[in-house]
């Protein structure tokens, strides 16, 4: 997910560093606080500052730069924006799991199919934010059990991220046994293969779920390239770390993208206010246009 830094992950970041002590003063944090925010609408608060500097003093080290404000000026002269998206991808955390938020799946498997089903339609969706693929391979697992197998070429998934390094993970579709925990057992006789042992349980997804996806890098502060229209649109636990204003903002993107009658999936955490951006609220963190 499109995200900002996690407290959870404070911890080992902070206890790894081993490496020459850089000061991060509080205008480094500003400086670098205004970058991320301009551009990926992400906000570092007040208080993340070490966490901020564990993870970019690794930056630091591998660059053979002594100080913050050396990195800052590394990156303004870097005409390739190289490093900025670097630094971005070092800044963000991608939790996830599979079925997350499970009254999501059942709302799409108990509502929205049966309706897209009896119209005859194609079905789009798009998991914004979609990290290291759970979330997009949820629902094409989802829809390969109860979507018309002889339609299933009139699904399309999209899934997409700001960052360039978990996307490379997502297609991989390579996820070690403690992450499949919450797939139902039928999924993962079905739609998963045993692809080594040692030195731990690595398994795959299966072709037949990860064709049925198609991941790309996006930004969503910049241009969208998709067109739309979309049945369903996830953005869960993304919109968490926005102001409100690029709340406001992305929420009427999503609108404008959205069939009549299409849905807005946002995280349990959040909510919107529906009719100022013509939804309609349906049930917790459910919204429909």
């Amino acid at each position: 997910m499109q995200s900002a830094l996690s407290s959870t992950d404070e911890k080992s970041d902070i206890s790894n560093e081993n490496i020459f002590q850089a000061i991060l003063g509080p205008r480094d944090f500003e400086q670098i606080s205004h970058i991320v925010y301009r551009y990926s609408g992400i906000r570092l608060t007040s208080g993340k500052e070490e966490l901020v500097r564990s993870r970019l003093i690794k930056r630091l080290r591998a660059l053979g730069i002594n100080s913050f404000r050396g990195y800052l000026r590394y990156i303004k002269d870097d005409r390739t924006a190289r490093e900025l998206h670097i630094m971005i991808d070092a800044l963000t955390t991608n939790k996830t799991s599979f079925f997350r938020e499970y009254q999501h799946f059942e709302y799409l498997r108990t509502r929205i199919l049966p309706e897209l089903k009896k119209r005859g339609a194609g079905m789009r969706v798009w998991s914004a934010g979609c990290s290291s693929g759970e979330e997009p391979y949820s629902i094409a697992m989802l829809l390969h059990e109860e979507w018309p197998q002889n339609d299933l070429g009139n699904v399309r998934i999209l899934a997409t991220d700001i960052s360039a390094r978990i996307l490379s993970r997502a297609r991989a579709g390579e996820y070690e046994k403690e992450s499949l925990k919450d797939v139902p057992p039928v999924y993962l006789s079905k739609y998963f293969h045993l692809l080594q042992s040692n030195p731990v349980r690595l398994y795959g997804i299966h072709d037949s779920v990860k064709k049925m996806v198609r991941f790309a890098h996006l930004n969503l502060m910049e241009e969208w390239p998709m067109r739309g229209p979309f049945n369903v649109i996830f953005c869960r636990n993304v919109m968490i770390y926005f102001d409100s204003e690029t709340q406001g903002r992305l929420v009427q993107r999503f609108c404008d993208l959205l069939i009549p009658g299409g849905h807005l999936l946002v995280g349990h955490s959040e909510s919107l206010v529906a009719n100022s951006c013509g939804f309609k609220y349906v049930q917790p963190a459910t919204y429909v246009k």
